[in-house]
């Protein structure tokens, strides 16, 4: 078995394990400064909106162009007026990207892009996108979305219970803000790609979530008929005993997209592929994350505040207590057997004592 298969199954039996839930106060605190980041972010930069949120158009020259891309951002900007996002392909040819500008100027614009680029008007190839298809594009992502957050709780109520649902939906929103605090500190473009990846990082996110909170619906069943563990203690032990699956899962998953992202758009410069590479990315490192540090600790503080589990934990504590108080004294009591020096006992156990009076004597007669 290898060492990570032997270190899961350790775990997963609870040979060995990581107090997760004892240390919660470092993980909310951790997870409030990179959220707080990720919204200092959103309002001091904002997103960079793609042209399908803007309005604008899209030129896209012919195959083989000896101009550079900053010569053509140059081009762009002085014949619309606005700053321009300008891509080499794969092929050799550019894309370039103008947008807040109107359809009505596409064909100027067209003409005096063509004339710098030292191109055919007709060969350059123009794409038009107007800010209202933009806007119905963007109403759908938050409908999507809303609606996607109301079946998760939805479903976690039913499921399990009302306070994993309320835990795994902060769970998502600080998923969803962490990655959108990224997009606007990279400066990375937000196009229909990167919505998409931001709808399918909450279904990693909320597998990874499920599971933990499966093990702890299992492991809590007739949880106050015993006084060994309280409801953190298991929540802790469900988390190490899906610790390794989780790690397996998420390292699964980030190996193809990290592929996307470094090769295919930072090695190969396929710049189209940051769109949802990045979401993804992101997205998955925090879900994982969230399940483990944010969720599962937020329903052991939620479920420690009911009344049957606070008398539980103070059940629990108490009885440490005692056998603490027992081992105390049982240690004490074999350090008095050996101890050569110790006085006579006094009490009962000197009784024996007194019937031997009086023996043992050098001299003098017996009475």
């Amino acid at each position: 078995m290898s060492k990570l298969g032997n270190l899961g199954a350790r775990l997963h039996r609870g040979e060995i394990s990581y107090d997760f839930i004892g240390k919660r106060k470092i993980w909310y605190g951790l997870s409030i400064l990179i959220t707080i980041t990720a919204i200092v972010g959103l309002a001091v930069r904002g997103l960079n909106m793609g042209i399908e949120f803007q309005g604008g158009a899209v030129f896209t020259t012919p195959t083989k162009m000896s101009t550079s891309v900053g010569q053509a951002e140059r081009y762009a900007a002085e014949a619309s007026g606005h700053e321009a996002i300008v891509q080499k392909l794969g092929n050799g040819s550019l894309r370039i990207q103008i947008a807040g500008i109107e359809t009505d100027q596409s064909d100027k614009i067209k003409q005096e892009l063509a004339k710098d680029l030292k191109l055919d008007p007709e060969k350059l190839a123009a794409d038009l996108v107007g800010p209202s298809w933009g806007e119905q594009v963007a109403n759908k992502a938050w409908e999507g979305l809303a609606i996607f957050m109301v079946l998760v709780v939805i479903y976690l109520a039913i499921a399990f219970e009302w306070r994993m649902a309320v835990a795994a939906l902060v769970a998502l929103i600080h998923d969803i803000t962490i990655t959108t605090g990224i997009y606007a500190l990279v400066g990375f473009e937000v196009t229909p790609g990167t919505v998409i990846g931001l709808l399918t990082i909450l279904g990693y996110s909320l597998y990874d979530t499920v599971v933990v909170f499966d093990s702890l619906k299992e492991q809590t069943k007739d949880i106050t008929k015993q006084t060994r563990f309280t409801y953190s203690d298991i929540a802790n032990r469900s988390i190490n005993g899906t610790l390794v699956r989780s790690i397996n899962t998420t390292v699964v998953a980030l190996l193809p997209v990290a592929g996307l992202l470094f090769i295919g758009g930072g090695f190969l410069g396929a710049g189209t592929l940051n769109d949802i590479s990045l979401s993804l990315f992101v997205g998955l490192a925090a879900g994982a994350y969230s399940s483990i540090f944010i969720a599962t600790p937020l329903v052991a503080d939620l479920k420690e505040r009911e009344p049957a589990m606070k008398a539980l934990t103070k059940r629990v504590l108490a009885k440490r207590a005692q056998a603490g108080t027992d081992g105390a004294l049982a240690d004490a009591g074999a350090d008095d057997d050996t101890d050569d020096a110790a006085p006579a006992v006094v009490g009962p156990r000197n009784q024996p004592a007194s019937r031997t009076r009086g023996r043992g004597r050098t001299s003098g007669k017996r009475r």
